[in-house]
């Protein structure tokens, strides 16, 4: 398009001296050459009528930036670094071993390294796609910190003690023996299963509420990845969502019911979680069982606020009252903010 309109600033030379030994135009002559200049000028203002048409449209479509992040922005956007961290840690220490610090120290801040985390008993597929899970976490970390000031990386507890009360509390009784995340494939992908979600619904929860481009671009970056990181997840367990998890003698299927279950329990928000397999009235447009994502009746992603976030990573429903993942409180003012209760 930018050559088609750059014609209209092109001159075509003249020559002065053909012009001045040309003979008087007769009036046939004149005739066509007013036909012409006619047609000439009708071409030339359409022309221009389309390039101040197309320049208008472009201009739709300039990304316009609203500003520096505001304050509340700020706020909004380093509430997620909670969660950031303490996916970065499982994913890096269950694939790899090895936590933040062999990645890069700097991102810590300094905060107390995990309690708990390990490595976990994964088939070669498996820990490939951890692996990958864990990388991206520590671009969402660096991401965030290069938007907003962040802070240290709080005190996590990714032992499999915490992940076994998360499942004693889901079936409402403990399980024998204990539940461990770490143990082989199908329990890491369960214990999986309980956390990039939250995020996912804290991200589409955070967006409304948002001011600035910057951090509408970044926060949808975040919850893309995030997004499909889930649906991996989902995807991998629903196909061996009948296979038994041994010793239990419980389906993978329950297990992902449970856990939503105990999920919607906590937030104390109404129905915001969904396993694997549902009463098809409850599946996309109430027409099928399986459920690999989760969407509300119009297939469109659930959101949380922080305060639903809080009380379902506390395991304790309430978003004053820490413990679980996080025995000493989440970071950042909004968390703090409650924890000054």
């Amino acid at each position: 398009m930018s050559m088609s309109c750059s014609i209209l600033h092109k001159h075509t030379p003249h020559n002065s001296a053909k012009q001045s030994q040309a003979s008087p135009p007769s009036a046939m002559a004149l005739s066509i050459a007013i036909t012409l200049t006619n047609s000439t000028a009708t071409a030339f203002t359409l022309l221009l009528l389309f390039c101040s048409s197309y320049t208008f449209k472009a201009e739709i479509f300039v990304e316009r930036d609203s500003g520096n992040i505001t304050e509340s922005d700020v706020h909004l956007l380093e509430f997620p670094l909670n969660l950031e961290y303490l996916e970065a840690e499982f994913f890096l220490f269950g694939a790899l071993g090895r936590g933040l610090e062999s990645v890069d120290p700097n991102l810590t801040g300094g905060g107390p390294r995990p309690i708990g985390a390990r490595t976990a008993l994964l088939s070669s597929i498996i820990r490939n796609i951890i692996s990958q899970f864990a990388f991206q976490e520590v671009g969402h970390l660096r991401a965030i910190k290069s938007a907003v000031p962040g802070f240290p990386r709080p005190l996590l507890n990714l032992s499999a003690e915490s992940f076994a009360t998360i499942m004693n509390n889901a079936f409402g009784r403990p399980l024998r023996p204990p539940f461990n995340p770490y143990a082989n494939d199908i329990n890491y992908l369960l214990a999986s299963y309980v956390i990039p979600y939250v995020g996912l619904t804290g991200y589409v929860g955070t967006n409304p509420n948002l001011q600035s481009s910057k951090a509408k671009r970044l926060l949808a970056g975040l919850l893309g990845v995030e997004a499909g990181q889930d649906a991996v997840i989902r995807t991998l367990l629903f196909e061996r969502s009948l296979e038994i998890v041994v010793p239990y003698g419980i389906t993978v299927a329950e297990f992902t019911n449970r856990i939503s279950n105990l999920r919607n329990k906590l937030g104390d928000a109404g129905v915001k979680d969904e396993g694997l397999i549902v009463n098809p009235s409850q599946g996309a447009e109430g027409r099928i069982a399986g459920n690999v994502l989760v969407g509300n009746q119009f297939s469109i992603s659930y959101g949380r606020t922080p305060e639903e976030i809080l009380r379902i990573v506390y395991g304790s429903g309430n978003e004053s009252n820490p413990g679980g993942f996080y025995p000493n409180g989440a970071d950042g003012k909004i968390a703090k903010s409650y924890l000054a209760v």
